[in-house]
């Protein structure tokens, strides 16, 4: 015949005056479970040699909470991949920081230049190019920027 799905939660109840008992041990086996996976996403993340410095992991159902400093944007990343490629897991709630120098936002003005902004970021108008890589594919062109457009300044490597 095969399987025909029903509401869980809707229906007779058979189980009288032990219900509350009942959905209150549920609970805590489902909390109790949370904190086992979220344990095991920490072990996970930490053998695969992604180093986020005071890393907390948090389950509830299948959302994952993770916070700590990861010691740069990649491993940032690939520690949100690594817990979001789990089975069970739908939503990563990334709270990871990064440690170090980070990006800054720059607002165009009128008779900017990548160059001029990158001599004013960098004290060098040469480097004007790493303003223009971290902006792609939204430049198109180094010499096509406009007031008001918000450009991403990325750190001095």
């Amino acid at each position: 015949m095969g399987f025909i799905e029903f509401m869980k939660d809707v229906g007779a109840s058979l189980l009288g005056q032990d219900d509350e008992e009942v959905q209150a041990a549920e609970e805590k086996a489902e909390a109790s479970n949370d904190g086992l996976r979220a344990r095991s996403l920490a072990r996970h993340v930490k053998a695969l040699g992604l180093e986020v410095e005071d890393l907390s992991v948090e389950v509830d159902g299948g959302t994952c909470c993770v916070k700590g400093v990861a010691a740069d944007q990649a491993t940032k990343e690939k520690v949100v991949l690594a817990v979001g490629n789990t089975v069970g897991i739908g939503v990563v709630d990334d709270q990871l920081e990064v440690a170090g120098p980070k990006a800054v936002y720059y607002t165009v003005e009128s008779g900017d230049s990548l160059s001029k902004i990158a001599k004013e970021h960098y004290g060098e108008a040469g480097k004007y190019h790493a303003i223009f890589e971290a902006n792609r594919p939204m430049l198109e062109h180094p010499d096509r920027i406009y007031p008001g457009q918000v450009l991403r300044i990325p750190p001095v490597e």
